[in-house]
């Protein structure tokens, strides 16, 4: 193992960033013209793509209203109080049915469209006809139709023409086409696709999103995102009505429950009352009575003062066996409470009005989730808990109620004992007026609560509130230019950069540098550039090429591995296979020697394919073959190269039969030694390695191995022979040149002065990559 100072040349490591940055900038061109196509692309495609507006509004959710005089029923009731949950009116605003009912109030199941250069637009208003559907078929909504307009009466649908305004019989079923008046006539046809009602709620509510404009606001903001602004405005503003006539629907049939209650009551008494009224008239006429005592007068008083007590008691129990009744039915049957009267017991109220709070948001709810959604067992559990409450309450009210009609009807047996006493006559009349008092008394107080219930009635409002209609934007949303053209770009370069990846990832020969060092210890001396040259030496005193300089670079280091400046080097070139440049390299390494004013040699030992004499065209009689088989003398094998003072070259000679056994001869000693005398430098170009031993044989008489791999030639499994040599140490300092390397922009910076164009510049994108 030996250690020499490097002066790296072209190419560094392509580890790092810069690297990976230059093996892509090789194929620049590639990269820009696939960048370019798919901006063009992109820009296709937004001038294809249907623009989408977004369409907004803004509704405020009231938490809680009095709409009625601060003594009303419904506010006894508590039904304007709810504290709304805003994720229960998100879900309400989500529901099919609510969807359903935008659906058919806008015929939004059908969908009109106009062909242009771009595609089919759709269009909503601009519409010039409208399809009613009286008994479709399921053809209808697997295929659009084509509909236009011939004169004020007559269409043509596809290839049929049928009367307008009136229902005809069609492969889609009974259909009924209007025509708009008034109406420019085209034989431009009108595209029309219709949906079932699942799929048209299902297309509208994928595009519509409701949430609050912030976590503590009862304010949501409904967004829909549509090509056609008008027709989003309208869904939206629609579906506002839609959802405050729902909520307004189930409070008007709670005081409509309350009201019939209350107006059956009263015909009932009425009836009742009318036939009292009677009696005293028949009574006074058959009897003839005109008054009544003083004192029976003052008994009858007391009498109808404990009757109304003893009534309002009464109605109160009638009225706890209605609510008991109520909190006892089942779930499937969840009537409206009626309330009758106000109750005494503040809890009663508070809980009755709790209940009925309840009931309209678990209604409301219920239209669009299942049983099994857990807002809506919430509510059940709620109102479970609200219903056993209310047991308690209805029990202990009852108790009191009972006792207090006990201690009234004792009361009246008092009373009555001292009617005993008044004459017969009299006690009859007191008797039946009694009783009509009873009934008028109850008669004016469920008058007076039908009053209430009706105000209440005709003063219900909407609970929420509009805040901002629906309007769309005045720009399209989608699609997004900037983010189209950055997505396309970013393909564009990811393309050629994945094709780049993964033409390496499956290119089994050496591609740099950096693999080299990845897979073998041997150090890099030197790297050349590739060059086309017709003859095969580059260096000379003439040319200045990127691959000469490179190669004087080479001579330079070699100086490195001499053990003495005095003493002659012996190089031996050699190389996995043929092809890979080991002829090229020793040649014109042994020019750029001689050039120097040392006295050089290059010896051919590829005593199988030799290659150097044709090179230079030198002859070929005798040579290394010669001379180890006895039949020549050095002085007879070495030959001068014409044109180049200091070089001198001993070809192959005639090929022999046994190459191996020559080389493995004492003779090959006694020529290296020989040639050492009389030669500084001295270049051996061997036989490749992956073929013979040849250089094997060779490799124990010479200073320094030197081991060509070819770029994009070199298969990356020798690499693995490189390292195991050089592990073992079976060549003299083993050193690797990387030859032919195809990387333009590793060398022309630094390079440049060379071409033969003295006023070139580097290009300065480059000249930043490089530095």
């Amino acid at each position: 193992m030996y250690n020499y100072p490097m002066y790296p040349q072209g190419e560094m490591s392509s580890s790092d960033g810069k690297g990976t940055l230059k093996d892509y900038l090789k194929h620049w061109k590639w990269i820009l013209i696939s960048l370019i196509a798919m901006l063009v692309a992109g820009f296709v495609y937004i001038w294809f793509t249907e623009p989408i507006y977004r369409i907004q509004a803004s509704l405020l959710v009231k938490e809680g209203k009095d709409n009625v005089a601060d003594e009303g029923l419904l506010k006894q009731l508590h039904i304007y109080s709810p504290n709304k949950v805003v994720e229960n009116e998100i879900e309400i605003l989500k529901s099919n049915s609510l969807m359903k009912k935008v659906v058919d109030s806008l015929g939004l199941n059908v969908r009109f469209f106009r062909s242009t250069p771009f595609g089919k637009r759709e269009i909503y208003e601009e519409a010039p006809i409208r399809l009613v559907l009286s008994d479709p078929t399921p053809n209808l909504y697997r295929a659009d139709l084509e509909i236009s307009i011939i004169s004020p009466t007559t269409v043509r649908l596809n290839d049929w023409v049928y009367p307008a305004n009136q229902v005809i019989n069609t492969p889609f079923g009974r259909l009924k086409i209007f025509i708009k008046q008034p109406v420019v006539y085209s034989n431009e046809p009108i595209l029309v696709q219709v949906m079932t009602d699942p799929q048209a709620i299902r297309y509208y509510l994928s595009k519509l999103t409701v949430e609050p404009s912030s976590s503590t606001s009862s304010v949501l903001v409904l967004t829909i995102e549509d090509a056609v602004p008008a027709k989003g405005e309208a869904i939206l503003n629609q579906m506002i009505v839609n959802y405050n006539s729902a909520a307004t629907v189930d409070k008007n049939r709670v005081v409509a429950s309350t009201l019939s209650f209350i107006q059956a009551r009263l015909k009932l008494v009425s009836g009742e009352l009318a036939a009292l009224e009677k009696s005293i008239e028949n009574y006074k006429s058959v009897n003839r009575i005109t008054g009544m005592g003083s004192s029976a007068q003052a008994l009858l008083s007391n009498l109808q003062s404990n009757d109304a007590q003893l009534n309002q008691v009464a109605i109160q129990l009638s009225s706890l066996g209605d609510v008991e009744k109520y909190i006892r039915s089942k779930k499937d049957n969840r009537a409206a409470l009626p309330a009758t009267l106000k109750f005494n017991d503040p809890t009663l109220t508070s809980l009755l009005g709790k209940l009925t709070d309840l009931e309209v948001q678990r209604n409301l709810l219920a239209r669009n989730s299942s049983e099994s959604s857990p807002l809506l067992r919430s509510l059940d559990d709620q109102i479970a808990t609200t219903r056993a409450s209310l047991a308690e309450t209805i029990a202990t009210l009852r108790s009191i109620l009972i006792n207090t009609r006990s201690q009234l009807l004792a009361t009246n047996k008092r009373y009555e004992s001292r009617v005993r006493v008044i004459p017969g006559k009299e006690r009859m009349l007191m008797n039946i007026t009694r009783q009509q008092a009873i009934k008028n008394n109850l008669y004016n107080y469920l008058l007076q609560k039908q009053e209430e219930t009706a105000l209440s009635f005709a003063s219900i409002a909407s609970t929420s509130q509009v805040i901002d209609a629906a309007s769309g934007s005045p720009e399209p949303v989608k699609p997004i230019k900037a983010l189209i053209l950055v997505l396309f770009g970013a393909v564009g370069l990811l393309i050629p950069i994945a094709v780049i990846r993964i033409k390496n990832f499956f290119n089994e020969r050496v591609s740099g540098r950096s693999e080299i060092n990845q897979a073998t210890e041997a150090p890099v001396i030197g790297e050349i550039a590739y060059v086309r040259h017709e003859f095969p030496v580059i260096v000379n005193g003439r040319k200045r090429s990127v691959a000469a300089e490179q190669i004087r670079a080479l001579r330079t280091n070699l100086q490195f591995l001499r053990e003495k400046p005095s003493d002659s080097q012996v190089l031996l070139f050699t190389s996995s296979i043929s092809g890979e440049g080991k002829s090229f390299l020793s040649l014109n390494v042994a020019v750029s020697m001689a050039l120097v004013g040392r006295p050089t040699l290059i010896m051919d030992m590829d005593l199988r394919r030799p290659k150097l004499h044709k090179a230079l065209n030198m002859l070929n009689f005798r040579g290394s073959s010669s001379y180890l088989t006895g039949e020549a003398t050095l002085d007879e094998i070495l030959q001068q190269v014409p044109g180049f003072d200091n070089l001198f070259i001993i070809s192959c000679g005639p090929i022999p039969l046994n190459p191996s056994e020559l080389l493995s001869g004492p003779r090959l000693g006694e020529l290296i030694q020989e040639l050492r005398t009389r030669f500084d430098n001295i270049v051996i170009d061997s036989p490749p390695i992956g073929l013979v031993t040849d250089a094997q044989l060779i490799g124990p008489f010479a200073d320094a191995t030197l081991y060509s791999v070819r770029h994009n030639i070199t298969n990356r499994s020798y690499l693995k022979l490189v390292d195991l040599l050089y592990q073992e140490k079976r060549f003299p300092k083993l050193n690797i040149i990387l030859n032919s390397v195809k990387n333009k922009y590793s060398y022309d910076y630094r390079y440049y002065y060379y071409r033969k164009s003295g006023n070139d510049k580097p290009n300065l994108l480059r000249k930043y990559l490089l530095h």
